[in-house]
């Protein structure tokens, strides 16, 4: 290694395809974004990019292929239902460019869940893209699925959460991003270029600013993100002392 350049560690980056023309209409709202960068974050996972789009197989087949070579991992949201508008397991086929196929084992959950329930329309769910996986699902039977980098969950968060949970352990990634914040009652404008030189002094600092008024009075909650717990706690050190230095009041957390 070159003396004086530090090794920079593996980033490992996922996006989200939100799938759905309810969310698009805002008929629906969506639930499931935070929920999945927070279970990222934890795998040491960075959710760099999110998309929505419609039910509509060029719009899914484009978004999908743009962003599989992008990012480590592709996670959708929505369209592996029962329905005739649920089309993502044959646009994402589609965009592979290899045939849906009824999987064997998925057949099997479902007929064993259902039962003398099961219909044409519920054995739908057990079609996926050749040579797909099946993701767990002890809620409702209906698996999620898993082709190449390509993770596909419910719409529902109840289900999209417990098929998160079935995942729990299985994807590589590196250091969770750690957070610290720093309330202060200023405004944001009037240290920006403070927040700019705190972030570049400690490398691989971010910063986020986000303004307040409360009690008749302007705020701001800084929030510093770091990997390295020591890093991040001797940049909130130096951020309070700068802040400090300019006469700013500030406490240790959001205000």
């Amino acid at each position: 290694m070159t003396p004086g350049k530090a090794k920079v560690a593996r980033v490992w980056t996922a996006c989200l395809l939100i799938i759905g023309d309810e969310i698009l209409s805002g008929r629906t709202q969506d639930r499931n974004l935070a929920t999945l960068a927070k279970w990222l974050n934890a795998a040491g996972i960075r959710l760099r990019e999110v998309r929505v789009v419609p039910d509509d197989m060029a719009a899914i087949g484009t978004a999908l292929n743009a962003v599989r070579v992008a990012h480590d991992y592709v996670f959708t949201t929505g369209g592996i239902g029962p329905t005739h508008d649920d089309i993502s397991v044959d646009a994402v086929a589609a965009a592979l460019g290899v045939p849906v196929i009824q999987h064997p084992r998925a057949e099997a959950i479902l007929r064993e869940y259902y039962k003398e329930r099961i219909t044409d329309a519920r054995l739908r769910m057990a079609r996926v893209p050749q040579g797909a996986e099946l993701i767990e699902n002890a809620r409702t039977g209906a698996p999620g699925i898993r082709v190449g980098n390509i993770y596909m969950l419910a719409g529902v968060p109840a289900i999209m959460q417990t098929m998160l949970d079935a995942l729990e352990g299985t994807l590589e990634g590196g250091k969770p991003m750690l957070s610290h914040a720093v309330g202060a009652w200023t405004h944001e404008s009037a240290v920006a270029d403070l927040l700019r030189e705190t972030e570049k002094a400690w490398n691989g600092l971010a910063v986020g600013s986000y303004p307040f008024w409360r009690e008749g009075r302007a705020g701001a909650n800084f929030v510093l993100r770091h990997v390295d717990a020591d890093v991040l706690a001797r940049a909130v050190a130096d951020l309070r002392e700068r802040l400090s230095a300019l006469g700013v009041e500030t406490v240790d957390g959001e205000i």
